[in-house]
């Protein structure tokens, strides 16, 4: 076990810290466990149960059982108990902040920002739960009514990434549990705790058992845990956030069994600075846009397209703003905005991006190696000189590297950030009205920041086009994809 002092600098609270899954209600152990690690520091944070095939069966045929009864209940009593865990959130934040900064490694202080957001999903859809409107469509002949009801689809598998260990859960499960579906959740391997923590709250809220499940695994279990989830025929949809390959391989799983499928996976987004440009502005957007979560967003900015009015200007006035604003350490330091990487994979693939485009001409102009704090920090890099040719701009780095790129008409810019095959968010700088409409209409991309470098709210429908995914999550739009669309024709009358 990891020595009492750095125990206590992690401060995890023991109340909310569960080793077990979560099947029907119950908190499950299993013969097999696996460590979850401090990315900071490598450290064990503790073990939790090392769910498999058989688990994630079970947890399954809990929110099966659990289905009938849920989605029965009126709206608005689903909506008390969502509402009920958004307020047992809230008076848990600090605590469930820390759980995320010790597994994820983020600043504390954006850990704070992801449970408020994180919560505020339950929060929308407590509201959202009892605004499931069906219709009442004009019949042809006269003695015929047509009516539309929306049904719950069922038991949802929810499949989440380590990169929003909270947020991520929320975003799927608040519109699944106000549409009457139940679900079984998956967290990643590297930030369990958060999902498990969710579940000790959700129980506290009041909310039935086996109606919220969490199956942890191992990355060895992830395979057979994964399958099962698409394909026992009692799964009647699946969302997943993560990678396009893992999305793919899940879509060739669940066409099996014909699920329904949300999918939100990687992105590529273009961050586009015009010549009308508010430099300044636009240098505070690309810094929040592209070094939140050390760069590991999936609506991250992954290529700067900066014209040549101002490319120097902004280049220069990026840089200084990186080495005044940003400060390396670990996620429970104050002063910290970029935390530790999730593991050394991450921080190879920085290295091998940054390596192969200075083998081809590009120039550092800050940062560029590993930070002298341990293995998985990475100093904040930024290049200039970069052309489409080099990987940076070809796939997504999931790091704090900002390769920038010089262009010369919006036409070249657009079609450079359009060569993509995935389309998640893309963001543009301009003072121009007609050149704002132009682009932001022009852009392949599911969401659009104008003179905005964060663009997430639970208000807003989040999701890609093209190989960036499918379906959209949170807004009004977010319930139906929880939804089956009834049509009952009333005759004889």
């Amino acid at each position: 076990p990891a020595p009492a002092a750095r125990r206590g600098s992690w401060g995890l609270p023991a109340a909310l810290v569960r080793r077990g899954g979560l099947v029907g209600g119950r908190w499950l152990e299993t013969p097999a466990s696996f460590p979850v690690r401090d990315p900071a520091s490598g450290e064990e944070l503790g073990r939790v149960a090392d769910c498999g095939a058989a688990e994630a069966r079970a947890a399954v045929r809990a929110a099966h059982e659990a289905g009938a009864a849920w989605g029965r209940l009126p709206a608005k009593e689903r909506s008390v108990c969502l509402r009920r865990w958004y307020e047992l959130m809230m008076e848990n934040k600090e605590e469930l902040a820390r759980i995320i900064t010790a597994e994820n490694g983020k600043p504390l202080k954006e850990a704070e920002g992801e449970i408020l957001y994180s919560a505020s999903f339950l929060e929308w859809f407590a509201e959202e739960a009892r605004r499931v409107y069906g219709d009442v469509i004009p019949a042809s002949v006269k003695d015929r009514r047509i009516l539309v009801l929306k049904q719950p689809v069922g038991v949802a598998a929810i499949i989440t990434p380590w990169n929003f260990p909270s947020a991520m859960i929320t975003r799927k499960v608040g519109a699944a549990l106000a549409a009457g579906c139940t679900v079984v959740v998956k967290p990643a391997e590297d930030t369990p705790l958060s999902a498990l923590a969710l579940g000790e709250l959700a129980n506290q809220a009041g909310i039935p058992a086996g109606v919220y499940n969490v199956v942890p695994c191992s990355r060895q279990q992830t395979p057979a845990v994964g399958e099962v989830l698409c394909t026992d025929p009692l799964v009647a949809k699946i969302s997943f956030t993560g990678s396009t390959a893992t999305g793919k391989i899940l879509l060739k799983h669940a066409a099996g069994t014909v699920k329904r499928v949300s999918m939100e996976l990687g992105g590529h987004a273009p961050f586009i600075v015009f010549d009308s440009a508010n430099v300044d502005r636009a240098v505070a957007g690309a810094l929040a846009s592209k070094y939140r979560n050390s760069g590991q967003t999936c609506v991250c900015t992954n290529r700067f397209l900066v014209q040549k009015g101002i490319h120097d200007k902004f280049v220069e006035k990026f840089a200084e703003a990186i080495k005044r604003e940003l400060h390396v350490g670990s996620g429970f330091d104050a002063k910290t905005t970029q935390g530790p990487l999730i593991n050394e994979k991450a921080v190879e693939k920085v290295e091998r991006h940054i390596s192969d485009a200075v083998s081809q001409g590009a120039s550092i102009v800050t940062g560029g190696k590993r930070h002298s704090l341990g293995k998985n920090f990475f100093e904040p890099t930024l290049l200039s000189n970069v052309t489409t040719k080099m990987l940076c701009t070809q796939e997504e780095t999931f790091g704090p590297l900002a390769p920038v790129i010089k262009f010369e008409t919006e036409a070249e810019a657009v079609a450079i950030a359009n060569a993509a095959d995935v389309g998640l968010a893309g963001y543009f700088y301009s003072q121009d009205p007609a050149q704002i409409w132009r682009v932001a209409e022009q852009l392949e991309v599911g969401m659009v920041g104008v003179n905005e470098g964060i663009v997430s709210s639970v208000e807003s429908p989040f999701g890609g086009i093209k190989q960036s995914g499918l379906g959209r999550e949170g807004s009004k739009y977010g319930i139906d994809e929880y939804l089956e669309i009834k049509y009952v024709c009333f005759g004889g009358l």
